[in-house]
């Protein structure tokens, strides 16, 4: 089965090099390129592709950005994150825009490769670099368990908060009041025992982290 491959990033030599070692693989087909956000939210909307391999800075925005509006219109889509950075902070927020995977640029041709296929059956991959430093800020947070379980509702406003979402657009989303969200935030700060949307924000980036990759296939 071929793999429809799209390519985004904005250094064409790049580009350039990520076609001919991607187009070496019998099963994968780049069929398109982008250098900016825009360029691959309208590419994914054209062309369609399987697999997207991302940057994660973009000219007109960020990776991360991208992968979050492409995810609402093309969920079958699925989006592997490209850094030069050992970033935790860029692989929790992209797990909870909805990539299944964020490499290294620095990585051999034959690994990536091996990433798009993981991928490509359903499969999450995270490079080793990240592992480590990741596991040892899960082991923190995993440690603290809420004083009170979270209602399905209140998860629901606790991801739209790690989205940066505030009370005033949380509730033009879900059809409610600002004063029952201001309710809601505050009970939530209360079960988690959190004074702040910052600490609730880095709660939800990580456990969303330990649900979608902590035991990838």
């Amino acid at each position: 089965m071929t793999i429809r491959l799209l390519i985004v990033d904005d250094h064409e030599i790049l580009r350039m090099g990520l076609r001919m070692a991607l187009e070496r693989v019998e099963d994968f087909e780049v069929v398109g390129e982008a250098g900016s956000k825009s360029e691959a939210i309208a590419q994914t909307k054209a062309l369609q592709p399987e697999i997207i391999v991302m940057d994660v800075r973009l000219p007109d925005g960020t990776g991360i950005e991208a992968c979050r509006e492409i995810m609402v219109d093309y969920p079958q889509a699925k989006v592997i994150m490209l850094t030069s950075y050992a970033d935790e902070e860029a692989v929790f927020a992209s797990v909870l825009a909805g990539s299944k995977g964020f490499i290294m640029k620095e990585m051999g041709s034959a690994a990536l490769c091996q990433a798009i296929k993981t991928v490509a059956v359903g499969g999450t991959i995270i490079d080793a670099k990240l592992t480590n430093r990741i596991s040892e800020k899960m082991k923190l947070l995993t440690a603290e368990t809420p004083s009170e379980p979270l209602t399905e509702r209140e998860t629901e406003i606790l991801e739209l908060i790690a989205q940066g979402k505030n009370n005033k657009e949380i509730a033009e989303i879900l059809y409610l009041s600002y004063s029952t969200i201001r309710n809601y935030v505050s009970n939530i700060l209360h079960k988690l025992g959190y004074s702040n949307r910052s600490q609730a924000t880095a709660y939800a980036l990580e456990r969303k982290y330990h649900e979608q990759w902590a035991n990838p296939k």
